[in-house]
């Protein structure tokens, strides 16, 4: 599964305090692009003193975190609206329809949609009225063909922002819950796209990352079926002000010519990638219905070396598939230096209800735990090895909050000194401890 359905599902506040909606964001970066949707059409809509919690599915902590933020915010906020929304919510909408510090459920194909918001009101019990009508809505997401240019005008405080290009998944990894939160793929047509990156340019952001759920499948169901290698060259040729371009996940196997001539000479799209890879055993690959294999994955880092001698490679992770062996794991942990990934994402495999992976023979709690620990140490080892190498390096920084900002290879970099956000300065790289650079 590509990128939506594996990141850490970590909260995010993405509001300040002063604003009457609030949105709590959970999991990957497509929900973090739509949470100034939702703030924006749940204010619209007449929502105030509001807390939207925007969740995710990919694993059962996921869950389980977004179930206890909730429950802390009722203690937190007694007066204050609850509303769940995001994959959690559409795949399990009784979970958080059972919870009594919720006041209302939304579901994914509805919440970044002005008259659903309206209709929410009524339905949840604000404002002028305040009975309950309904406790959630949530309609069938599969039913859900089209994916509208959701148009932010700016990202508030922030000189980089993520632009949906692309939503839901037609492939059914055995792992993955995903797709039945966030429906089939269906893309944004082109010209949406590349209005709403001049829109954000113009309105001070100088990196755009382009998100989605699996982002590499975009324009299969446009007319010309155009690939993503196709709109990146677009949106550089028509926003030619446009400092930065940045892809989220990608699934190799999808990666089209015209994203590979990008990588190769388009200096504006950062060299760094994050790769879908999960597993470095065929077999757990075949098992997990993954659709490239060990020597494809080495062979495509391999050839993009080629093209883009600096590029950098992330890569999701999953320790402990049913059926892992400590042989099958060993070759998932060499795929660590044979890909020479260094930003990991690491999973402990989590069964999820519903999919052929939770059916098979799991491999022991304690041994999913410290393959997920000794794959994560290896990953920390790959790090700081990449950050080594960046001591005495001269890198072009983009000041993100006055005091760090990120290199073109995605490395976080603190400043000695404040500087101005969304400046780009070059920095000589002094140091690191770790886990970011050290500017002198």
């Amino acid at each position: 599964m590509p990128h939506c359905s594996l990141r850490p599902a970590r909260e995010r506040r993405d509001a300040a305090p002063i604003m009457s909606v609030e949105v709590v964001t959970f999991g990957c970066r497509l929900n973090a692009a739509e949470a100034e949707v939702i703030r924006r059409e749940a204010a619209r809509a007449g929502f105030s003193d509001t807390v939207v919690v925007n969740t995710c599915a990919v694993t059962a902590e996921a869950v389980r975190q977004a179930r206890q933020t909730i429950r802390a915010l009722r203690r937190d906020r007694p007066a204050s609206k609850i509303v769940v929304t995001g994959c959690a919510a559409q795949i399990e909408p009784q979970t958080f329809v059972a919870m009594a510090e919720a006041d209302g459920v939304l579901g994914n194909a509805d919440k970044l949609s002005g008259a659903a918001w309206a209709q929410a009101r009524a339905a949840f019990g604000v404002g002028d009225r305040p009975e309950a009508a309904s406790k959630a809505i949530v309609d069938d997401i599969m039913a859900v063909k089209q994916t509208a240019p959701h148009l932010v005008d700016a990202v508030a405080g922030r000189c980089r922002a993520f632009v949906q290009v692309q939503n839901g998944c037609d492939h059914r990894c055995t792992f993955c819950v995903i797709p039945f939160g966030r429906g089939n793929s269906r893309s944004v047509p082109m010209g949406a796209a590349v209005d709403e990156v001049r829109r954000l340019v113009a309105n001070d952001c100088r990196e755009i990352v382009l998100t989605g759920v699996d982002i590499t499948s975009y324009g299969a169901d446009l007319p010309g079926a155009p690939k993503l290698g196709t709109l990146v060259k677009q949106i550089l040729k028509h926003v030619p002000e446009l400092p930065r371009l940045r892809l989220s996940s990608i699934d190799a196997v999808e990666a089209d010519r015209d994203l590979l001539d990008a990588i190769a000479g388009e200096p504006r799209l950062m060299p760094h990638l994050h790769l879908s890879l999960q597993s470095g055993d065929d077999l757990i690959l075949k098992r997990m219905k993954r659709r490239h294999s060990r020597a494809a994955a080495i062979a495509f880092c391999a050839q993009l070396r080629r093209l883009r001698p600096d590029i950098v490679f992330g890569a999701d992770l999953i320790a402990g598939f049913p059926t892992e062996t400590q042989a099958m794991f060993a070759r998932t942990l060499a795929l660590v230096d044979d890909c020479g990934l260094t930003h990991l994402h690491v999973f402990p495999f989590s069964p999820r209800p519903g999919t052929p992976a939770a059916r098979m023979p799991q491999v022991a709690a304690p041994a999913v735990k410290e393959r997920a620990r000794r794959l994560r140490e290896r990953g920390a080892l790959a790090l700081a090895r990449h950050l080594d190498g960046e001591i005495g390096a001269l890198r072009r920084v983009l000041v993100e909050d006055g005091e760090a900002g990120h290199t073109e290879h995605f490395a976080k970099v603190v400043l000695a000194t404040p500087a101005l956000p969304g400046s780009m300065i070059d920095l000589r790289i002094a140091g690191h401890d770790g886990k970011q650079l050290l500017a002198a």
